[in-house]
């Protein structure tokens, strides 16, 4: 029996599609589980539909249990063959409201905030602080584990992982997958199976190549449609579509992220972008109210006799547990440290690559050299990245105000002097609200 252990169960939707996922696969029917959290409601809230999901498709063969708190984490993650890492360091309130009202305070718009910008550079600090003990834990108590990481800001706390750390690490997306797909749907362009090639970053991976089954290219159609559309017709994928039009390839995450992981949008001095290209500013915030409201609708419904439905999802974690143990190859694209595989990128960098995994673990693959225009703008997003990763690791609150420097975004709206207030008023804000920060 294999042991699978969930840190941040009170993610749970999330919680459920996975470890659902995982009690689907025939090869993993017989799973332990270890629900952990530091909300011992949310916990019990996950037990309770993992338990449904158990009951209901799979005659009760997983062993479920609960830890709660700090002084149990080591217990949930002894001898765990897998971990899966949701983890959310403040929550919606109080960290993501702060990521998002003092950079407002500056001038500093925002529409997501958790992977890039000055949002996803102090999410990702507080949450490596949190993982640096999540590691030394795993080291201790599970050191032949994978962490299957699936927290933002992605390259940067993997990156983190990967470099500064002994546990086995990958970083998992959930856009990579169904990128193409949901490209050729949008632009009503029907054909009979597709092979494709996306290779980049967390959130600015790059649709390469893509071709029908009969080896033709799909590329032309996809810009003609897509120039077609953003001119014609308002809609939520402008920015990337506009990525096609300037940069020549489509780009793996949503427009609303990819319209802060760049200067050219969210502009001050033109403020009639955001509604010419559709840009949801404040996004995040808006969607994290959607979501405690809908779970706390859904655990009435549960919580009075509802049903559980669950079928299995896209997300990579099941296949990649299904594939470890049975030895039968499955591809993914994975984060992880680039060592030359994309051969103009920085080779600390955390890269999202096609990776094949079995028995043997994760083996990435090499790609090469990117499009020049489309390595430069990874490099863009990649140095905050690396510096928010060194702020980590030595503990010079400098290497925050370098990061927040060199992000597009905010180097595009604010002056040096403003970007060093700013930092510094975040890092208080943190602090009182009792989060470390470094």
């Amino acid at each position: 029996m294999i042991k699978v252990t969930f840190i941040g169960a009170g993610s749970t939707i999330f919680c459920k599609n996975v470890l659902g996922d995982i009690m689907f696969a025939d090869a993993t029917h017989d799973v332990d589980i270890a629900l952990y959290d530091i909300d011992a409601q949310r916990v019990e809230d996950s037990r309770l539909i993992v338990e449904a999901i158990n009951k209901k498709y799979n005659e009760n063969r997983a062993k479920i249990k609960c830890y709660v708190g700090v002084e149990n984490r080591k217990e949930a993650l002894k001898d765990a063959d897998f971990v899966i890492n949701a983890i959310q360091v403040g929550g919606y309130e109080p960290c993501t409201v702060i990521d998002f009202e003092i950079p407002k305070k500056y001038g500093l718009k925002q529409t997501i905030a958790d992977t890039l910008g000055i949002g996803g550079i102090f999410r990702g600090l507080r949450t490596i602080y949190v993982m640096k003990d999540i590691a030394r834990d795993m080291e201790e108590v599970c050191p032949n584990a994978w962490l299957l990481n699936y927290t933002n800001p992605m390259a940067i706390i993997s990156g983190y992982m990967q470099r500064y750390t002994n546990v086995k690490t990958i970083g998992l997306c959930h856009s990579v997958q169904v990128c193409s797909e949901n490209l050729l749907k949008s632009l009503d362009i029907q054909v009979d199976g597709f092979v494709d090639k996306i290779a980049g970053i967390n959130h600015m991976a790059w649709l390469l190549e893509i071709k029908d089954a009969k080896g033709n290219d799909l590329y032309p159609e996809i810009k003609k449609r897509a120039a077609e559309k953003n001119a014609n017709e308002k809609h939520g994928d402008m920015v990337r579509f506009e990525y096609i039009k300037h940069l020549g390839y489509y780009c793996t995450e949503s427009s609303e992220h990819n319209a802060e992981y760049n200067p050219f949008f969210i502009k001050p001095n033109y403020p009639e972008l955001i509604d010419k290209f559709n840009i949801p500013i404040d996004e995040y915030i808006r969607r994290c109210i959607r979501q405690i409201d809908n779970w706390g609708k859904q655990r009435e419904e549960l919580l009075n006799g509802g049903d559980i439905e669950h079928t299995r999802s896209h997300e990579y974690a099941s296949r990649i547990v299904e594939a470890m143990v049975t030895n039968v190859p499955y591809k993914i694209g994975g984060n992880v440290i680039n060592n030359g595989l994309i051969t103009n990128l920085p080779a600390d960098a955390c890269v999202e690559v096609p990776c094949m995994v079995d028995a043997n673990g994760i083996l990435p693959t090499y790609v090469g050299a990117l499009p020049p225009q489309l390595a430069a703008i990874n490099i863009t997003n990649i140095n905050p990245q690396l510096l928010t990763i060194e702020a980590a690791v030595t503990g010079k609150k400098e290497h925050i105000y370098h990061a927040a420097m060199l992000d597009p975004h905010t180097a595009a709206v604010l002056s040096i002097d403003d970007i060093v207030a700013m930092c510094d008023e975040m890092f208080e804000a943190h602090e009182n609200a009792g989060f470390k920060i470094l």
